[in-house]
């Protein structure tokens, strides 16, 4: 698919997915004869994932190493796996603690709002 229709589907902007390109975090599959970007849907995948790591403040460095470590694991032996498969745990676990902080600051946000509208019925 082209890099319009990549947007689209994935919801990421046209820069977004450039920039992405140029830092090497998610490049084009190909090219067309004029020059054109071409993505797959396993591109479309690795950026669905980026997309996912974004709201919980993954850095840019942390989204590609868990790239790697996840096409590592598609070809690694079983002695690679096992230390793959233990650095994947800890982007598991972290994305927990990620995600409890989360549930907490969205309660504190619940709370405060039910104070505001509270004060709009006085």
């Amino acid at each position: 698919m082209h890099i319009g229709e990549l947007a689209e589907r994935s919801g990421l902007s046209l820069r977004s997915l450039r920039h992405y390109d140029e830092i090497g975090l998610v490049s084009a599959s190909g090219r067309t004869e004029g020059g054109f970007r071409l993505y797959t849907d396993s591109d479309y995948d690795r950026l669905i994932l980026i997309r996912r790591m974004k709201p919980l403040g993954f850095s840019l460095e942390q989204m590609a190493e868990l790239l790697e470590i996840i096409d590592a694991l598609a070809g690694a032996s079983v002695d690679d796996a096992s230390d793959l498969r233990s650095r994947l745990a800890a982007f598991v676990e972290e994305t927990i603690a990620r995600r409890e902080t989360l549930r907490t600051q969205l309660g504190m946000a619940d709370e405060f709002l039910a104070l505001l509208q509270a004060r709009e019925t006085l």
